[in-house]
């Protein structure tokens, strides 16, 4: 029998079953356990989805994960607006993908009022210190599932050690990576090599039949057909209220500039929010003036120990923004204000990349060579985890790292003898500290945390 997502009338259960409700239950429950990065974010995922639930089969995760991949912008969020999406239409994207960004919002939101207010938290990372560990346990678990599944011959994890190396020791962009990944796939499959064929089409052996039985099933719910109408009324979601804003206030007020600047940071935030956040650091503080340079690590601290994707630092940059300039208004409310607008213009493309994009990426799921190019990406994919896996662990452990350069190579090694020197070396009493010279995603300050001295 044919498998639909037709929405009863009632909002009760669709085709598959999972009614609405239901579905709001299990988005909180994974919203509320989204710590962790984008790979602990999508193991949760598909521990819950796929495993659990079985709402959605192996191959069709995978299939929207290496589309997600893609896209500029958080892709553990996106995935869960594709999943949502395909579940209950655009209302269940809207829920999904809403509902994983709200912890964090109001988490971002407090933190910063009390930044705001009464200045530096020190006792807020304090409480989060020990969450580190877990997030990398987590992260290893990502690695362990996605590798077990995509790295299915020896072409697979030649790819997937070549992304590590690249992006580990030679810093090769991200997107680099990506879209030269799913070349490599798409010429292959021309060239004619079955090694990117891994678990394509309805061929599927017999060892993949239990994947293949999910709740959604395998067909294409009639929704997820592509329609130029829909394409231009999702569109015009985002790209109003920012028209609108200028029109309003002029390019020279801060609420257009944080419209227009962090709609920008969406279009190019491909390989998550670790790649754009150096350039944002750069124009808040040195173009824009909105933010001082130690707030900008408080605010990636902030955003680094709370649920959701790390890119919602961009919340603090437009809450303080506004609270530096909040014309005729009372600061905290322009602050408020500021804050929720850069969030939506960071997360409404997300939503439309989805609701466009998703559409002809589903019906191209049979299609042969685009899905040796997915096939490839993913592979790559648990090379760059690997990657964040290894890093992460660099960073738990050690205090202390030193930068490699030369003969191209472009990494930063931990000094062995640094697990336990920090914390006998400095303490409550230490006055001065020598941080190590880190990359901003890590460097924090000593003089916040000195009982830790976690720099």
């Amino acid at each position: 029998m044919t498998r639909t997502s037709r929405i009863e009338t009632d909002g009760g259960a669709a085709g598959h079953g999972v009614s609405e409700r239901e579905a709001l239950r299990v988005w909180l429950r994974i919203a509320l356990l989204s710590f962790g990065g984008p790979a602990g974010q999508i193991a949760v995922m598909h521990r819950i989805l796929v495993e659990e639930k079985r709402w959605i089969s192996e191959r069709r995760f995978l299939h929207a994960l290496n589309y997600c991949m893609l896209l500029p912008g958080p892709e553990a969020q996106q995935l869960a607006t594709y999943v949502g999406w395909l579940m209950h239409r655009t209302r269940g994207g809207i829920v999904a993908g809403g509902l994983f960004v709200v912890p964090g919002i109001v988490s971002i939101m407090a933190l910063s009022y009390v930044y705001a207010g009464w200045g530096r938290v020190p006792i807020i990372q304090a409480l989060f210190f020990g969450l580190k560990a877990a997030v990398l346990a987590i992260v290893l678990e990502a690695v362990v599932r996605i590798g077990r599944r995509a790295l299915k011959n020896s072409i697979m994890i030649a790819l997937a050690g070549a992304a590590f190396v690249g992006i580990f020791f030679f810093s090769v962009p991200f997107p680099l990576i990506v879209f030269g990944a799913a070349l490599i796939g798409f010429l292959g499959d021309l060239a004619g090599i079955t090694a990117f064929r891994v678990g394509g089409g309805h061929a599927a052996g017999k060892g993949d039949a239990a994947l293949l039985d999910s709740r959604l099933g395998d067909e294409l719910p009639e929704h997820a057909r592509p329609t130029v109408a829909r394409s231009l009324r999702a569109s015009a979601v985002w790209l109003v209220p920012v028209v609108a804003l200028l029109v309003a206030l002029g390019a020279s007020n801060v609420f257009s500039q944080i419209a227009v600047f962090f709609s920008k940071m969406a279009l190019v935030t491909f390989g998550g929010a670790y790649a754009v956040l150096a350039y944002v650091a750069q124009q808040a503080v040195e173009h824009y003036h909105w933010l001082r340079p130690r707030e900008m690590l408080d605010g990636l601290g902030m955003a680094e120990t709370t649920p959701g994707p790390l890119i919602m630092v961009l919340q603090f940059v437009g809450f303080m923004a506004a609270y530096r300039d909040p014309g005729t208004l009372p600061p905290m409310l322009a602050a408020t204000l500021g804050g929720l607008l850069a969030t939506w213009v960071t997360f409404t493309p997300c939503f439309l990349w989805i609701f466009l994009g998703a559409p002809f990426v589903e019906v191209l799921r049979e299609n042969k060579p685009i899905n040796a190019a997915l096939s490839a990406l993913t592979a790559a994919v648990v090379g760059v985890v690997l990657n964040l896996a290894i890093w992460f662990a660099i960073h738990t452990i050690f205090q202390e790292v030193r930068p490699v350069r030369g003969f191209g190579l472009a990494f930063e090694a931990p000094v062995l003898g640094s697990v336990l020197a920090a914390s006998a070396s400095c303490g409550p009493t230490a006055t001065t500290v020598q941080c190590p010279a880190v990359s901003i995603e890590r460097r924090w300050s000593c003089e916040r945390l000195p009982s830790f001295c976690w720099c």
